[in-house]
Parts: C-alpha cells; sequence; structure tokens
C-alpha cells in the first residue's frame, strides 16, 4: 500500500456553507473526503435526482472495491474573505414563499479566498491519474492539484493494541470496527462531522515514513462507510 500526498491550491474563492451566524455563511477549515471524491473524478453522480436524496455508498462502491480511500483535506495555508450576496429574482415584484431547502438567497459569505492551500492524502496500491485542475463548493471554485510526495506504507500487527496519532483529519464513520477513537477534535461540517489530531487505538496498522522524518499511520481497513438520513435537506 501507498500513500499519495496531494496540494490543492485555489485560484478563486471558495464557499460552501459550513456554519450559519444569522445571515453570516461561514465557510469551514477542512474539505470533506466525499467532496474530494466527486471532485477528482474518482465518484460519478446522475446529473438529476428524483428523490433529492445523495446515493454515496452506491456511488463511493467502486473506490471501496479498489481498495482507494481518499481523506478529508486539512489547511496549511487559509485566508479568509467576506462577501455579501443576493440570488435575486428578475420580475419587478416576489412572492417569497417558505422554503425548506437549505440553500441561502441572501446575507454574507465568508469564503476560503484565492491562494489558500491544502494537503490531503490518498491511499492505494497503485499512483492514480489525478487531474491537474479540479472545481469545487457553490461557485464551483477552480483549484490546482500538484503531487507532494509517495510513501510506501508496510503493514504492522503488534501483539496488543496500540494508540497512535493521525496526522491527517479522517472521517470517523470510515474507520474500521477494530479501530476505537480515544482523542479527537471534532469538526462538524456536512454530509458528516471530521476529527482532527485524532489518537486511534487499532490492532492492525498502515505505517510509513515522511520526508520529514515524521511516521504516518492509518488503520487498516479504512473505506468509504457513509449512511445518508432521507429527508429535505
Amino acid at each position: 500500500m501507498n500513500l499519495y500526498l496531494y496540494q490543492l491550491t485555489f485560484h478563486d474563492n471558495l464557499f460552501y456553507e459550513t456554519r450559519t451566524l444569522g445571515r453570516l455563511y461561514e465557510t469551514g477549515r477542512l474539505l470533506h473526503n466525499i467532496a474530494l471524491c466527486y471532485a477528482l473524478g474518482l465518484a460519478q453522480t446522475s446529473y438529476f435526482h428524483a428523490d433529492d436524496v445523495p446515493h454515496y455508498a452506491e456511488e463511493l462502491a467502486n473506490l471501496n472495491d479498489r481498495n482507494i480511500y481518499i481523506t478529508p483535506a486539512a489547511g496549511v495555508d487559509i485566508r479568509y474573505v467576506i462577501h455579501t450576496f443576493k440570488l435575486g429574482d428578475e420580475r419587478s415584484s416576489v412572492m417569497m414563499e417558505r422554503n425548506n431547502a437549505n440553500i441561502p438567497t441572501y446575507g454574507r459569505a465568508k469564503e476560503i479566498g484565492v491562494d489558500s492551500r491544502f494537503r490531503f492524502g490518498i491511499l492505494a496500491a497503485s499512483e492514480l491519474t489525478i487531474p491537474r485542475w479540479i472545481r469545487m463548493g457553490l461557485w464551483l471554485s477552480k483549484a490546482r492539484v500538484e503531487p507532494l510526495e509517495q510513501v510506501a506504507l508496510h503493514e504492522t500487527q503488534p501483539r496488543e493494541r496500540e494508540k497512535r496519532l493521525s496526522l491527517l483529519p479522517l472521517n470517523p464513520a470510515d474507520l474500521p470496527s477494530t479501530a476505537t477513537l480515544r482523542l479527537f477534535d471534532l469538526v462538524s461540517i456536512r454530509p458528516s462531522s471530521l476529527v482532527e489530531n485524532a489518537e486511534i487505538e487499532a490492532t492492525d496498522w498502515w505505517v510509513g515514513q515522511l520526508k520529514n522524518g515524521k511516521e504516518i499511520a492509518f488503520p487498516v481497513g479504512l473505506q468509504h462507510r457513509v449512511e445518508v438520513a432521507v429527508g429535505k435537506r
């Protein structure tokens, strides 16, 4: 197994709603690994869903079958900007109706600014063909994808369960049943919360060494495990 580290550099302002404070819609400091799967072209979805419910489990199954796992992206150098927006109507008179869809029509957006950089990893047996440019967020913001380094991972099976610190953010729903989160910083984000600085206890590990000499480890059995509540968003 290998770990391929990549850097994302945004050439447009990035916006997606993580937290709402009145009419301020804030973009979080992490990029969800589910969003990265689609942005990188590793998962595909149909243009129209009649039931308005995402089908992540079916669309990410191919990655699990190929033993490919994408981590969430952590901010390396983030700059924020605040913009005021209004999604107006061209008619002279507008009748505002109650809308349960989670789509803001006006307010202020706290966006991740141009030149902000993120880092994420891909666990795979062989290197994948990754596009040099992708788009993410509500505004389909453009970002450049650059490879950082490749790390060879070897599997360890200690006699007793070991605790290790994750250097990259993880999706706790993706952990195998043999792994347990002990300490972590919870980051609330849709469609599921992520964790940073996680201390994980597990029996089997993928372990490697970065160029800077630091050890990096992942519990064996990471997969994209997704459960989505049915209902209007």
